[in-house]
C-alpha cells in the first residue's frame, strides 16, 4: 500500500531526526515540517523509520 499523505501531528520538538532520515520529504524550522509535492510512496521507508523513530511520536501517515 503506498503512502498518500503525511502530516505531523501538534508537540513536535524539532529534534531534526526525522529530517536527517528522510530529507527529501521532511524540513526542519521552527518545527518539523513535512515538504508538499512530494511522491511520498518513492520515500516510504523513509518515512515510516521517521514515524517510528519519533521520539513523541507525532509523524503520521496513510
Amino acid at each position: 500500500m503506498a503512502i498518500k499523505k503525511v502530516w505531523i501531528e501538534d508537540g513536535c520538538i524539532s529534534c531534526g531526526l526525522c529530517e536527517e532520515i528522510s530529507p527529501e520529504v521532511f524540513k526542519v524550522e521552527d518545527v518539523a515540517v513535512v515538504i508538499e509535492g512530494v511522491n511520498y510512496s518513492e520515500f516510504e521507508d523513509g518515512i515510516k523509520e521517521a514515524a517510528d523513530d519519533c521520539p513523541v511520536e507525532v509523524i503520521k501517515f496513510e
